[in-house]
């Protein structure tokens, strides 16, 4: 187990530092790898000095072995929807998408949110129907509206000004879904939602939960080096919306 501990404290720091010092980031999530990689190394720690089985009573120890297994469980099972929505494609002609904000940065779109764009974007092209709403806010640290800066994307790819549809007040995946929803006719269009892989499980069912009669998915690919960074934030994203009822 000490040895166990120990690669995976190492493996936790090794990783923060590789997003930090290259890989770029939009939130301070990333922390959390730099905590469990302390947490991991300091437990090992105690157990190699005898300080977990001599000085911990055993109750406390037995607590927290449990809470790690339950914990353990959630994850495998929240993880396993949440890679469900990996592969999810949507049929021809859909009425509309919807496109899911992410960080807009000085220079252009997050590259999650280019991911996003641009499949939209081969959707929309091959489909010339399809209207677009594209959905975010404007946060403290962005300089334009998520919206804005998705239309502008869209409209240098060649796309028609007039088949995008701004929604610009939202903040979370729930606001994008519910203020969309004022652009369209939920119960009778069919909807596509575009985001990244590791998003499209929760999206998807809010949008089920909120009233959307037609809802399909178009999974956008996530940058692979953060896969891991991105599916553990999923994991207390889907946590959340189903604590609050949102799924």
């Amino acid at each position: 187990m000490v040895l166990f501990l120990t690669g995976m404290g190492c493996l936790c720091l090794i990783y923060f530092l590789g997003i930090a010092l290259f890989a770029g980031h939009g939130t301070n999530f990333f922390c959390l790898w730099l905590v469990m990689g302390v947490g991991c190394l300091g437990l090992a720690f105690l157990m190699k000095k005898g300080i977990w089985q001599e000085h911990i009573p055993v109750l406390l120890r037995r607590v927290f072995w449990t809470g790690v297994g339950i914990l353990a469980v959630l994850f495998c099972i929240a993880e396993g929807f949440i890679i469900s929505g990996f592969q999810t494609t949507a049929p021809e002609n859909v009425d509309a998408l919807v496109v899911l904000g992410a960080q807009m940065k000085a220079e252009g779109p997050s590259r999650a949110l280019q991911y996003r764009l641009d499949a939209a974007v081969s959707y929309l092209q091959q489909n010339p129907k399809t209207l677009v709403i594209v959905s975010g806010g404007q946060g403290s640290d962005e300089h334009i509206s998520e919206a804005q800066g998705m239309y502008d994307y869209l409209v240098q790819k060649g796309i028609e000004p007039g088949r995008i549809l701004k929604e610009d007040r939202s903040v979370n995946t729930v606001q994008n879904l519910t203020f969309s929803a004022a652009l369209l006719d939920k119960e009778k269009n069919s909807v596509a939602i575009v985001t990244n892989n590791f998003h499209l499980f929760r999206s998807m069912r809010i949008a089920k939960k909120l009233g959307y009669a037609h809802v399909y998915g178009i999974a956008a690919k996530g940058y692979p080096f953060l896969q891991p960074n991105n599916m553990l934030r999923e994991f207390f994203g889907v946590v959340k919306d189903f604590a609050a009822g949102n799924i």
